[in-house]
Parts: structure tokens; C-alpha cells; sequence
């Protein structure tokens, strides 16, 4: 099937110069887009600004009922989109089925929050400068949203954006990743095709810096919502203005096993946290600090773990890890994996590189300096570092300039309670791997892994205005 993903400028489609998307594992030409320029780009914010006087006027029970509505359409095509994730970014056909439930379930939990958007009294007598009125705050839209998303999680990740910002009455223009530009079009048409849909409140444009500066540097849109890397993320901080923003940035997540975990457990969750998505999650498990006493043990449970993963096409139901999303990437996975082995590392598992497959890694001995655990990989690597108690390893996990979720792994009730405060991440999971994640609950980082949080309830606040309102 051919498919063409068209630039849609608020509720029309338009045709142009195309590009190609080529499926990281089958080489094969699996969509095309339609590309886009600056000044697409701009007719798209021009088009969400007056789409934004009718959205922040429209009633919530249509928002609300638009949303659920997506969500109705897109469940009697679940394994139609799931295909698409497959055919773009080759992420294996069962977690990308996995996705589209998500998408489904983060939906409908974004419509119920649109019946808590809510102000609230404020008793302005409660001073004794003060004295009686009627005073309170109202939620309002903040205007127009410009949302750009990632290759990673090419459908749950733009609804994580689109969802809060039209129930909350804003209109949106969407840049989508390069990499999936048509499982983000077909998304998009389920929000413009809808019987409650408002006129033109929601553009796709597609490309890279251009489009992207032309979207961000624009006095138009109110906020940015960003999932992305640091260094892009830096570029939109710096050239946005005064707007709102939200930046979802990387993550260098990290776990530490405790002498009394269930070893078993921590070692069967850390293959899955480590190689999922081949290692291309923001929250992947890429460090791994091991109490010495059962540092040997561990590893060698890992590895029997990682063994396990079936690594191939991603279109079998039981393959686990596919490709990186290019050669480059898993080049440059080789390259640190080589590195870390100059410099004294050993492999327990894996390092080995067939195009841009790279096999579940698992390294052992290695050191703070090495690019593994300094940087962020997005890459099925993981390393494992010896650590003599569990103050040596809060010191180690928090000496990172990124933040985004750690994980424990313990018995003890004591050092569960202290690691909720000594971890410095936007999250803290006990007893699983920090690669886990429910949409229902906030999201974010610290430090370099970003501002603000992801998210229905959370990003909802985010996309509105507090207007305080008092009556005499």
C-alpha cells in the first residue's frame, strides 16, 4: 500500500514535493510525505490563530466528546496503526501494538480531565487589609500550541500533546518526527474527520530546523511542547521568547540493585527496561549501580535474561528488539561500546553490529568517566558499575546532569523511604525498572532531562491561562 502522508494546513490537505521514509529494517520504501517550508509553516500558525477564536469559545461538553471520539475511532483501527508505527520506525509489532492501546487508554483519561479544568473562590477578606468581595480564578486557553514530536513513540507521544491542548480549547500546529510523518497524519485526520471537530484547529506541518525555527521563533504560538533531544532543546529555550514551555529532553536512567532484591526479579525487569525499543526510550535503563556482594551473581543473570530477547524483523509477534532507527545511530553505538572495552570495560553480552542491528549489550566494570554512562546512548546498551554501599550509589546516580526517572531494587523498607528523596529525577519507581511509565501520572525530568511536566491532568494546567476574576 502506498502511503502519502499531505501537509494539512488547519482542515485542507495539500499536495507537493515528496519525501521518502525508508524502514529502518527492510530498507523499503513504506510512506511518503509531503514537504513542507517556512512559510508552510507560518500559513499553518496564521490558520491556528483565528481557528483559536472559535476553540476557546466552543463548549467543553464538544471538546471533551471530540476526544472520546478519536479515541472510539482509533480503537476499531488499533492494528491498522499499530502497522504503521512498524512500517516507519521498525519498532517490533507487538510493542507498537502495545502503543496504540496506550494512545487509546491516554486519550479517553485526557477527556475525563476535561471535566476537572477548573477555577476555584478566593476569600479576599482573609486579611485584615483585605475585605469582602467575590473573587476567583478561571482556567483559560492559552492560545495557539505549536506541539513537535519524536520518532520513539511516533503516535503516543503526539497524542500525550494534541489531547490537552484541544480539551482544553486551544488550537495546535503539530511538527511530527521526519521518521514517521504519516502514522502522525493518519492520527491527525482522526481529530480533523470528526463530527465534533472544530474548523482548522488543528495543522500538520512537516521538516526539520526550517520548519521548526519558522514554528518556534513565531510571536503567534502561546507555548511550545517539545519531546526531543537537549541540544535542540537548548535552540528552543533560547530562540522561543516569552512563551510557555515544556521540554521533554533525554535521560541517562539508572537503577540500583540492593543486596537483598529479588535478584531474579531485578534481573528479568532490567533486560526489558535496557532493550526495549532496541534501547530508543528516553527512560531506557542505560546504568546500573550493583551492590558488590552480588555484583558477579547479577551479572550473570542479565546475561541469561538478555539471551532470552529475540532480535529480528520487526513485524514477528515475538521478536523483542529490532533495528536502530538508522546505521548511523547503531554506528555510533559500535564506536562507544569499542571504546568502553579500550578502556578496561568487558562485554557480558552482546556487541556485535549487523547494519543498523545492534545485539542486546550488556557491559560489566566499567567506569564513570567511559561515554556509556556520562552521556545519554539511546542505544540497547546497558552497563553495570560495582558499588560498596547504597550511599556510593545515590552519589553515583545523581552525578549525572540529567534527571529523568531512577529505579530501586530492595527489600528494605528503610532505603525505599530515603531513595524517594536522595534520587534527583523528575521520577522515582521502587522495586521495577525506571523505564516504567503510566500516561496517567506526571512526567518529566530535572536538570538537563527538561522543564515542566507531561501527562492529561498535568499538561492540561499547562496549556491554560489562570484569569482571576473580582466582583464588588
Amino acid at each position: 500500500m502506498e502511503l502519502i502522508a499531505k501537509k494539512l494546513i488547519g482542515s485542507k490537505e495539500f499536495d507537493g514535493e515528496l519525501g521518502e521514509i525508508v524502514n529502518p529494517y527492510t530498507k523499503k520504501v513504506t510512506s511518503k510525505y509531503v514537504k513542507c517550508s517556512a512559510d508552510d509553516a507560518k500559513k499553518a500558525l496564521e490558520t491556528a490563530k483565528e481557528a483559536f477564536k472559535n476553540t476557546k469559545n466552543s463548549p467543553l461538553h464538544q471538546r471533551i466528546a471530540w476526544i472520546e471520539d478519536v479515541a472510539d475511532r482509533l480503537e476499531k483501527r488499533k492494528d491498522e496503526f499499530a502497522e504503521y508505527i512498524t512500517l516507519e520506525v521498525a519498532k517490533p509489532i507487538s510493542q507498537s501494538k502495545v502503543e496504540v492501546q496506550r494512545c487509546i487508554e491516554n486519550l479517553r483519561i485526557c477527556a475525563a480531565e476535561g471535566y476537572r479544568i477548573v477555577g476555584e473562590t478566593i476569600p479576599t477578606d482573609a486579611t485584615e487589609s483585605g475585605f469582602k468581595t467575590t473573587a476567583f480564578y478561571k482556567r483559560v486557553p492559552v492560545g495557539v500550541v505549536v506541539a513537535i514530536t519524536p520518532f520513539n513513540f511516533p503516535l503516543n507521544l503526539v497524542a500525550h500533546k494534541l489531547a490537552p491542548a484541544l480539551v482544553a480549547g486551544n488550537s495546535v500546529v503539530l511538527k511530527p518526527t521526519p521518521e514517521a510523518p504519516y502514522t502522525a497524519y493518519a492520527f491527525a485526520k482522526l481529530f480533523i474527520e470528526s463530527k465534533y471537530a472544530i474548523k482548522d484547529a488543528l495543522s500538520v506541518v512537516y521538516g526539520d530546523a526550517e520548519v521548526g525555527s519558522a514554528l518556534v521563533t513565531s510571536p503567534i504560538p502561546r507555548k511550545i511542547s517539545f519531546t526531543g533531544s537537549v541540544p535542540v532543546g537548548k535552540i528552543i529555550l533560547q530562540s522561543a521568547g516569552i512563551k510557555k514551555v515544556t521540554l521533554e529532553l533525554g535521560g541517562n536512567a539508572a537503577t540500583f540493585v540492593e543486596s537483598t532484591a529479588d535478584l531474579d526479579w531485578a534481573a528479568k525487569r532490567c533486560a526489558i527496561g535496557a532493550f526495549a525499543n532496541s534501547g530508543q526510550v528516553c527512560i531506557s535503563l542505560q546504568r546500573i549501580y550493583v551492590d558488590e556482594k552480588i555484583y558477579e551473581e547479577f551479572a550473570v543473570k542479565l546475561g541469561i535474561e538478555a539471551s532470552k530477547l529475540k532480535v529480528g524483523s520487526p513485524f514477528e509477534e515475538d521478536t523483542f528488539m529490532g533495528p536502530l532507527i538508522n546505521e548511523e545511530a547503531a554506528i555510533r553505538a559500535e564506536k562507544w561500546i569499542q571504546s568502553a572495552v579500550n578502556e578496561g570495560a568487558r562485554i557480558i553480552a552482546g556487541g556485535k553490529r549487523e547494519g543498523n542491528i545492534l545485539s542486546p549489550t550488556i557491559l560489566a566494570d566499567v567506569t564513570d568517566d567511559m561515554n556509556v554512562v556520562c552521556e545519554e546512548v539511546f542505544a540497547p546498551i546497558v552497563s553495570l558499575v560495582k558499588v560498596p554501599s547504597y550511599e556510593v550509589a545515590v552519589e553515583k546516580m545523581n552525578d549525572s546532569p540529567y534527571g529523568l526517572q531512577f529505579s530501586m531494587f530492595s527489600n528494605r523498607v528503610d532505603l525505599m523511604n530515603r531513595a524517594i528523596d536522595d534520587f534527583e529525577a523528575g521520577g522515582v519507581i521502587i522495586n521495577d525498572i525506571p523505564t516504567l511509565r503510566f500516561d496517567i501520572q506526571p512526567y518529566g525530568g530535572v536538570k538537563l532531562s527538561g522543564i515542566g511536566r507531561e501527562g492529561p491532568k498535568y499538561a492540561i494546567e499547562d496549556m491554560t491561562e489562570i484569569k482571576s476574576i473580582v466582583i464588588r
